[in-house]
C-alpha cells in the first residue's frame, strides 16, 4: 500500500460509460433540466403582451427566433460546449469551482506525511531568482475576483427560492385556463405542492433522480410532439432559424425589454454548470442534445405556429397551444405532467443550492453545517437539511408575498443574467490560466460570450424596480455575509499558520535542556541531529504495513521541561494516561493549543498523539488503511497520525486500533526493553482523554480609533458569536465523554 504522499484519492471527476453513462444521463434530466424545460410555460407572454391585439406575424417570427439562437447560444454553446470542459479536477461545476481553480484554498502540492511531522518545518529557500506563482501575479485580483465569485453564487441561492416560486404558481396558473374559479386559489395550492417538494429532499438526489428522470423524459417528450404537431400545422415559423429575424424583430419594435423575456426562456442554464458535481459533463451533454434541445426548440417554434394561426391563444400561449384544446385528453396529461414537471424544476435549483453549500463551506466561505452524503456512488450528491427549510421558509413566503405568477416572473431572470455574466468572466480567465491557451483566446471568448450575456444583463437591470430588487437585495445580503465569513476565516488561518510551531521548541528533554545552560543550542533544535544519520533503519507503520526510512531512533525516556515566560526551564510531571490533540488545520507542527495546554496543565501525558483527518471521495475507507503513524524521534511518547476516512465515515477515531500501531512501532523502533515500553504504553491507554480547542477571538490593535472599533465589534462581538453557534465539527470527536474543551486566546 503506498503512502499518503502518493495517494491520488482526492476527489475525482466521474468518470463513465456505457450502460452506467445512458442511466446517469437519463437521470440528469430530472434533477438538472426540469427548470429550463419548464420556462415555456411563461415566456412568451413576458415578450408579448397578452392584452390587445395579437402581434403580427413578422414579430412573432422576430421573437421566436431570438429565442431560438439565445437559447443555441448560450446553453448549447456556452455551457455544453465550452464550460462543462472547465470543471474542478474534483468534478465540480459553477463560478465557485471556477475561483477554487484560480485560488485554491489548500496548497495543491500539499503532502500529507507533513500534518505527522511534528519536529521541523521544511523550508525552501531560492538562491536564484524567486519563482513568482500564477497566484502570486494574481493577488491583486484575489478578493475583487473572491467577492464577484460570491455575488454570483448569492444570486444562484437566491434562484433557489425564486424558482420553485415561478415554476410551481405558472403550471398551478394554467388550471384557470378550463376552471376560472380556480384563479383565486393558485397561491395556496402552489404552496401545498412546494410543502410537499421540499419534505422530499432528505431522501437524496439519488433517490429522487430514480422518480424524477422519468418524469421529466416525459414532459419532454410531450412538449416535443406538441411543438411538432403544431410547426406541421404552420412551417413558416421555421425561418425564425434565420438569426436576422431575431435582430429585424428588436430594430423594428425597438422594444429592449423584450430581451427580458428571451431571458426567461435561458432560466436554469446555470443549474447545466453547478451540478456537474452531481453527475458527469458526458452524461449532461448526451441528455442536453439528444432529447433537451430539440425537445424545447421545437417547443417554442410550436407555440409560435399557434399564435400565427390563431391569435387568442396569445392569453396563455402554452396552454392554449396543446393539440386538442382545452378539455382535451391530451390537455389534462400535459396540465398534470405540467404541475410535476415545475416540481421538478424547483429541484434543480435546490440541488444547485446544496452543491454550492458544500463548495462554499470546504473554502471557509460559509458556516460549518450539517451536510449529509446521500450517494455511495456520487461524493458530490448531498442535502443540507438547513439550508433545505430556509429555502422552504424562503420560497413560501416569496408565493404569498408577491402574489401572482406575473409578479413573481418580473423578479425572476436578473439572478440568471448576472451570473451568465460573471461565469464569463471567469471562464475567460480560465482558458489562459488553468488550461493554458494563449491570452489572447480568452479575450475573445470574454468579447463574444460578454458581449451577449451584457445584453441580458441590461435587459434584467430595467427590471429591478418592477421585482427584480428582490433576488438582488437578498443576493446582496447573502455575498455581504459570505465576504465576511471568508475574510473571518482567512484571518483564523493566518493565525494558525503563524503560530503552529515544532514540537521540540515546545517540549525540551534533558539533552536539550543542557546544551541551553550550556549556551551551545544551534538554531535548529537538537533533537532533530539524529535525522541526518544513517546507519540503522526506522520503520513507520503505514496504514498495517510497513516503510523503511535510512533513520536512527533517539530513545529519550529523561525528563521533559517547557521554557517558562520568564526564560527558566520548568519539570513537567509525566501521567500515565493518553491525550490526543486535534490539528484541523493540518500542516506541520503541532497546534498552538497544545502550548496552552502545558502551561494550564502542567503535567505531560505518557502517550501524546496529534491527529489531522483527511477526507478522500469514497464513501468507506477500510479500517486496515484508515491510520498513517509516525512517531517523534527525538522525543518519547509522541506520535503524529493522519486519519484518512471516507465521506461516509463517523468521525471519532478508533483508539484501540492506533495504541495497536503504536505498539507495533515501538516494537520494531525499540527492541531493548520493549516489554516495559509496551506495557507503559498498555497502561497510558487505560485512560485517554480527547483535546479538542476553540478560539477565543480578540482583534488585534491597528493604531486607528475608527478602524479599532469597527474591526473589534465585527471579530469579537459578530464573527466570534457567529464562531459559537457554527461550530466546525468536521475533524472534532463525536460525542465523547472523555473530551477536554480548550479554549485558546487568539489575536487576530
Amino acid at each position: 500500500m503506498s503512502t499518503p504522499a502518493h495517494d491520488t484519492e482526492g476527489r475525482q471527476a466521474l468518470r463513465l460509460g456505457g450502460r452506467k453513462l445512458a442511466f446517469m444521463a437519463f437521470s440528469s434530466l430530472g434533477i438538472i433540466y426540469s427548470d429550463i424545460g419548464t420556462s415555456p410555460l411563461y415566456v412568451l407572454t413576458t415578450i408579448f403582451s397578452t392584452t390587445g391585439p395579437a402581434p403580427n406575424k413578422e414579430d412573432i417570427i422576430g421573437g421566436i427566433s431570438a429565442i431560438v439562437w439565445a437559447f443555441t447560444l448560450l446553453p448549447l454553446l456556452k455551457y455544453i460546449g465550452f464550460a462543462l470542459s472547465f470543471g474542478s479536477g474534483e468534478g465540480e461545476g459553477g463560478p465557485f469551482a471556477l475561483y477554487q481553480q484560480i485560488f485554491p484554498r489548500d496548497d495543491p502540492g500539499r503532502d500529507p506525511n507533513d500534518d505527522r511531522e511534528l519536529t521541523k518545518h521544511i523550508e525552501v529557500v531560492s538562491h536564484g531568482k524567486p519563482v513568482v506563482s500564477r497566484s502570486s501575479r494574481l493577488q491583486k485580483l484575489r478578493w475583487p475576483l473572491q467577492i464577484w465569485t460570491l455575488f454570483a453564487t448569492a444570486l444562484t441561492m437566491a434562484d433557489g427560492i425564486l424558482t420553485p416560486a415561478v415554476s410551481v404558481t405558472s403550471s398551478v396558473g394554467g388550471l384557470a385556463v378550463v376552471a376560472p374559479v380556480v384563479s383565486d386559489h393558485v397561491i395556496p395550492i402552489s404552496i401545498g405542492f412546494l410543502l410537499v417538494l421540499f419534505l422530499g429532499q432528505r431522501f437524496g438526489t439519488a433517490k429522487l433522480s430514480i422518480v424524477f428522470a422519468p418524469l421529466t423524459f416525459l414532459w419532454f417528450a410531450l412538449i416535443g410532439i406538441s411543438g411538432i404537431i403544431n410547426v406541421a400545422s404552420q412551417p413558416s415559423i421555421l425561418r425564425a432559424f434565420d438569426p436576422s429575424r431575431a435582430i429585424m424583430f428588436f430594430v423594428r419594435t425597438k422594444n429592449y425589454d423584450a430581451l427580458a423575456g428571451v431571458l426567461l426562456a435561458l432560466t436554469g442554464c446555470e443549474a447545466i454548470f453547478a451540478n456537474l458535481g452531481q453527475f458527469t459533463a458526458s452524461s449532461i451533454r448526451i441528455s442536453f442534445v439528444c432529447l433537451v434541445y430539440p425537445a424545447l426548440i421545437f417547443q417554442y417554434l410550436g407555440q409560435g405556429a399557434r399564435i400565427i394561426t390563431d391569435g387568442t391563444v396569445m392569453a396563455n400561449p402554452f396552454y392554449l397551444s396543446i393539440p386538442g384544446g382545452p378539455n382535451g385528453g391530451l390537455w389534462w396529461i400535459t396540465w398534470v405532467m405540467g404541475v410535476i414537471a415545475s416540481l421538478i424544476a424547483s429541484q434543480a435549483m435546490i440541488t444547485a443550492t446544496f452543491t454550492l453549500v458544500n463548495q462554499l463551506i470546504g473554502m471557509g466561505a460559509f458556516p460549518s453545517i450539517r451536510i449529509n452524503h446521500t450517494s455511495i456512488l456520487t461524493a458530490g450528491q448531498v442535502y443540507v437539511p438547513a439550508i433545505n427549510w430556509l429555502l422552504m421558509i424562503g420560497t413560501i413566503a416569496t408565493v404569498a408575498g408577491f402574489g401572482s405568477s406575473f409578479a413573481l416572473t418580473l423578479a425572476y431572470g436578473f439572478a440568471v443574467a448576472t451570473v451568465m455574466f460573471i461565469t464569463t468572466t471567469l471562464l475567460a480567465f480560465h482558458i489562459p490560466l488553468i488550461k493554458g491557451y494563449h491570452w489572447s483566446l480568452g479575450v475573445l471568448f470574454f468579447l463574444f460570450f460578454g458581449f451577449l450575456d451584457a445584453l441580458f444583463w441590461g435587459a434584467a437591470l430595467r427590471k429591478v424596480p418592477e421585482g427584480a430588487w428582490f433576488p438582488l437585495a437578498l443576493g446582496s445580503v447573502l455575498c455581504i455575509f459570505m465576504v465576511f465569513w471568508t475574510w473571518g476565516q482567512e484571518l483564523e488561518r493566518i493565525f494558525d499558520t503563524t503560530h503552529s510551531r515544532k514540537l521540540n521548541s515546545v517540549v525540551f528533554n534533558d539533552t536539550t535542556v543542557s546544551d541551553i545552560k550550556s549556551e551551545t543550542t544551534t538554531k535548529e533544535p537538537i533533537s532533530e541531529v539524529h535525522e541526518v544519520e544513517h546507519g540503522l533503519p526506522v520503520l513507520e507503520n503505514v496504514g498495517g504495513s510497513v516503510q523503511l526510512q535510512d533513520r536512527i531512533a533517539c530513545d529519550s525516556h529523561g525528563d521533559f521541561y517547557i521554557k517558562k515566560p520568564d526564560g527558566t526551564m520548568f519539570q513537567l510531571a509525566r501521567t500515565t494516561t493518553t491525550a490526543i490533540f486535534y490539528k484541523p488545520s493540518g500542516g506541520q507542527g503541532v497546534p498552538h493549543a497544545f502550548s496552552t495546554f502545558l502551561h494550564q496543565v502542567p503535567a505531560l501525558p505518557r502517550i501524546i498523539i496529534f491527529l489531522s483527518t483527511w477526507t478522500v471521495a469514497r464513501p468507506h475507507v477500510e479500517l486496515a488503511d484508515r491510520y498513517f503513524v509516525t512517531k517523534a524521534r527525538s522525543l518519547d511518547g509522541f506520535y503524529g497520525v493522519t486519519m484518512k476516512r471516507g465521506y461516509l465515515d463517523r468521525i471519532s477515531p478508533e483508539i484501540e486500533h492506533i495504541l495497536g500501531q503504536i505498539q507495533t512501532i515501538e516494537a520494531i523502533f525499540s527492541p531493548v526493553d520493549v516489554e516495559k515500553r509496551l506495557a507503559r504504553i498498555a497502561e497510558a491507554s487505560k485512560t485517554v482523554t480527547h483535546i479538542n480547542s476553540s478560539y477565543r477571538l480578540i482583534s488585534r490593535h491597528q493604531n486607528n480609533g475608527i478602524v479599532d472599533w469597527v474591526r473589534r465589534a465585527l471579530i469579537e462581538e459578530l464573527y466570534d458569536r457567529c464562531r459559537v453557534m457554527f461550530p466546525d465539527e468536521s475533524s472534532s470527536p463525536e460525542s465523547l465523554e472523555e473530551t477536554l474543551h480548550l479554549k485558546v486566546i487568539a489575536e487576530i
